[in-house]
Formats: structure tokens, C-alpha cells, sequence
């Protein structure tokens, strides 16, 4: 049962094309958005679509893959694990993110 614990699995289409970072010589992240839709009914039994936004973390050789295959529109599923952080902006604001770090992806498919 370790193995469920802090796991995330998503389906669904990036939002805009990696976003690509090196960090030293042999490491590389990729930070994407992904987008998954949730259908349920309305009160009026009418479908509702909701949209969700996903950011995901990709380190070397993954992000090296996202860099090559994947741009706006296409469809991936991933596994990962979530994690959090927070920034001070130069205002001295704290934000939090809470990001997935893809262990597992899979291409699905062209937009």
C-alpha cells in the first residue's frame, strides 16, 4: 500500500507548449500546464463541464521527451506525486503551488 500513498494520475491535453529549463549541464525540467474536464449534471439535469488546471514538473530524460513531442493541445496521461512549495514575490507576498512531479507519462494521441 505504499505505493498509493501521495500518488496522482491525470489525463488530459497541455494548455500551452513545455516550458523548458536547464538547470547545470545534465539536468533538465520541463514545467507544463494540463487541463482535465470533470462532466456532472445540473440541477436542471443539464451536463456541466468543469475545467481543472494541472501544473506538472518533468526532470531529464522526460523533459528532454516533452521538449520534443509535446505542444499545445496534446493529449498525455501521467503518474506522479504531488508536491508543494512557496515563493516570497518581490512585493514580500508568499504564494503557494502545489505541483505534480511526473514519475510516468504516456503520449496519447495529436490534438
Amino acid at each position: 500500500m505504499n505505493n498509493l500513498s501521495n500518488s496522482v494520475r491525470l489525463t488530459g491535453r497541455l494548455g500551452a507548449a513545455p516550458e523548458m529549463k536547464s538547470i547545470d549541464e545534465e539536468r533538465k525540467v520541463a514545467k507544463i500546464s494540463l487541463a482535465t474536464n470533470y462532466y456532472r449534471k445540473n440541477g436542471k439535469g443539464e451536463t456541466v463541464q468543469e475545467t481543472h488546471w494541472h501544473q506538472l514538473v518533468l526532470w531529464n530524460r522526460q523533459a528532454e521527451i516533452a521538449e520534443k513531442y509535446l505542444h499545445k493541445g496534446s493529449q498525455i496521461a501521467i503518474e506522479g506525486r504531488l508536491a508543494n512549495r512557496f515563493y516570497t514575490d518581490k512585493d514580500g507576498a508568499k504564494h503557494y503551488v502545489t505541483e505534480v512531479v511526473v514519475s510516468e507519462m504516456m503520449l496519447l494521441g495529436k490534438p
